[in-house]
């Protein structure tokens, strides 16, 4: 548990940084509120009473270091991680605190693994892009599923997704990505991440039952591209997801999720199935759940406690797979989802 630790939550105000607040106090940790818009943070306060308030802007160094003075650790859950990550992974160095971020934004994890394994590396720090649904999950089951090879020929990511309500946060990244992409595609193949204009494919997935064969788009590259590249020698890494949840993401008039429940989730579920191949054989994990938005608090925060209580396997940037013992920290969320390993 948490032991009262303080952990700063940028961006605490958005749709997930609410849920990674919630998820600390349950651990036991002190959330700290903080993000540039001081009246959100005010009116969040109101629903955690106690918690301590820190505006700070990622454009603004002091306020950053002022948010995270004292801190254990910091999650950043401000996005579009193109503008944010860089600055609030500064301010953790300068402070000496461990970094987890809930980025899904493929180009931004890639330049966070480009600028600051180095420098995270000699300081002895932890940085932990894409620690969420996307990119964390599917690296830490594709983990679970390598097991004792060292190397692979493929590695297959497939989203099952009920549908896909897209919060203002995930449209905001989206465009920013398509925008550094100048409207390309983006792969990983060959050992390399790859720009295209060509069509995605679609095709079908036979995911396990209940939710059986499903058409799905292939190519539909998330963070995995760079999280599974980053530590497994696979030089090929394919995901997919269910066109439904395409159409709704693709849809400007899709809502945003609506809670459900009380724990403010939404009745969106989600089933993941990675498949990784070597030679003839073949080896896949899943995990099942309810939001996608919403387990990536778990995901977030169980980082967060491995790393404050030295359960770790790396330093500097390092994605969930790496650093931290995959089978088991799928296991350790059983609250959350449900985790199955076929070898």
């Amino acid at each position: 548990m948490g032991s009262g630790q303080a952990v700063v939550v940028f961006g605490a105000y958005g749709h997930t940084g609410r849920f990674v607040v919630a998820e600390l106090r349950d651990r036991g940790f002190v959330p700290v509120l903080s993000g540039r818009d001081a009246g959100k943070l005010e009116a969040l306060a109101e629903s955690f009473p106690g918690l301590e308030v820190r505006p700070a802007s990622a454009g603004d160094p002091a306020s950053l270091d002022r948010a995270l003075a004292g801190a254990a650790a910091v999650v950043n859950c401000a996005g579009p991680f193109a503008a944010t990550a860089a600055p609030v992974i500064e301010a953790a160095l300068r402070a000496g605190v461990p970094y987890v971020d809930v980025a899904a934004e493929i180009e931004a994890n890639a330049d966070t693994f480009a600028h600051f394994a180095g420098r995270a590396r000699n300081a002895g720090a932890a940085v932990v892009p894409a620690m969420a649904f996307f990119g964390g999950l599917g690296d830490l089951l594709a983990t679970a599923a390598m097991g004792d090879w060292t190397a692979a020929d493929e590695v297959h990511v497939a989203y099952g997704l009920s549908g896909w309500r897209p919060t203002t946060g995930t449209r905001a990244s989206g465009a920013v990505s398509h925008e550094r992409r100048d409207g390309r595609r983006v792969r990983f193949t060959g050992g390399k991440l790859e720009y295209h204009h060509d069509a995605l494919p679609s095709v079908k997935w036979a995911f396990p039952e209940p939710m059986g064969v499903r058409p799905v788009i292939g190519e539909f590259s998330m963070a995995d591209v760079v999280t599974i590249p980053s530590h497994l020698a696979v030089p090929e890494v394919r995901s997919y997801m269910t066109v439904e949840a395409v159409e709704d993401l693709s849809a400007p008039g899709t809502p945003a999720p609506a809670a459900a429940d009380e724990r403010g989730r939404s009745d969106q579920t989600f089933l993941v199935e990675v498949v990784v191949r070597s030679g003839g054989e073949e080896r896949r994990a899943t995990a099942s759940g309810r939001d996608i938005y919403a387990v990536s608090a778990p995901l977030a925060v169980e980082a967060v406690d491995r790393v404050l209580t030295g359960r770790t396997r790396a330093t500097g940037v390092a994605s969930a797979g790496q650093i931290f013992d995959s089978a088991d920290f799928l296991h350790a969320l059983s609250a959350h989802l449900s985790f199955e390993l076929r070898r």
